[in-house]
């Protein structure tokens, strides 16, 4: 119960999130509003560890896998995405990166002996990725050159955040989620604000409207601290695939958002969508659910063998 609670949290913390980015995009250059956004977040994830006293690791081995993760993360996944989203429509970027669940399968299979790829699994993801294509299929046609590498880039961003999350859940049990988030945080933003204030200038020179400081204030707060301590916790109390399809709901949240504060009309795509996503959720979630409950019947029945023995 407490995973699922967790689940649904993170589905509407990264649901507004597309919305954020898209605001905050207005007025900032994409890879150092990603890299503030990300050290900002480390300091204060930092002193949060600091706090409660929490050990940092210090074997080669976990940093050396904490720095291929904050890369892939953080550097890559992000980068890509604050980058491709500001030439393609937010609805089209969380689409392509819908396809998150579906790298995460084929990544898991291999990293993950106990989440092999399985048929339902597979009708299950394609059924959730049909129903955002159908709530965005007036977004998805890609014009122009710029358009279309911000496409590519999403779907790269998709492709680097499953792998890292793959490797999380396969080889970093035992590091505190929290200074999990902060250390591949602080592996990962450098390069972006490096990056950026190279080719994007002083940040100080920017834009600085309260619109862009609102939108980077909820990412770093509830886009980053609370949604990575989050979802690291969940990675280690739920099936990593089944995170993943966190990636197709967000969307959904985006349109509710998109209804409430930008006053969007609600159309036929959104209902007929909505129905293949929680379906195809359905049938991973709650189909798996069923089997680990009558696994646990058939456990607790005795054994008449056993019994029999024993009188």
């Amino acid at each position: 119960m407490k995973a699922r609670i967790v689940w649904l949290i993170l589905c509407g913390i990264w649901g507004s999130t597309w919305l954020f980015i898209k605001l905050g995009l207005a007025d900032l250059p994409p890879l150092t509003f990603a890299g503030i956004r990300f050290l900002l977040a480390l300091l204060i994830l930092s002193a949060i560890v600091l706090a409660r006293r929490v050990p940092w690791p210090r074997g080669r081995k976990d940093w050396i896998l904490i720095a291929i993760v904050g890369i892939l993360q953080f550097t890559l996944n992000y980068g890509l995405v604050f980058w491709g989203e500001q030439h393609i429509p937010s609805g089209l970027a969380a689409v392509l990166q819908s396809t998150f669940p579906a790298f995460g399968l084929v990544i898991a299979h291999v990293y993950l002996p106990g989440e092999r790829i399985t048929l339902l699994k597979v009708v299950g993801v394609l059924m959730g990725i049909v129903g955002i294509a159908i709530i965005f299929s007036d977004q998805l046609t890609v014009a122009g050159h710029m358009a279309l590498l911000g496409s590519i880039a999403l779907v790269l961003s998709a492709f680097f955040g499953a792998y890292g999350n793959v490797l999380v859940k396969a080889y970093s049990q035992k590091i505190d989620p929290l200074v999990l988030a902060a250390a591949q945080m602080a592996c990962g933003f450098l390069p972006l604000l490096v990056l950026g204030i190279a080719t994007e200038g002083n940040p100080f020179h920017f834009h600085w409207t309260w619109i862009a400081i609102g939108s980077l204030a909820y990412l770093v707060v509830v886009g980053s601290v609370i949604a990575f301590a989050l979802y690291y916790w969940l990675v280690r109390n739920m099936e990593v695939t089944k995170t993943m399809l966190i990636a197709l709901v967000t969307p959904v949240v985006a349109v509710i958002l998109g209804l409430l504060v930008l006053h969007e009309k609600l159309n036929w795509r959104l209902f007929a969508g909505g129905a293949c996503i929680i379906s195809g959720l359905g049938l991973i979630v709650f189909r798996k659910q069923q089997k680990t409950m009558s696994k646990r019947r058939s456990r607790a029945k005795p054994d008449p063998e056993r019994v029999s023995d024993v009188l």
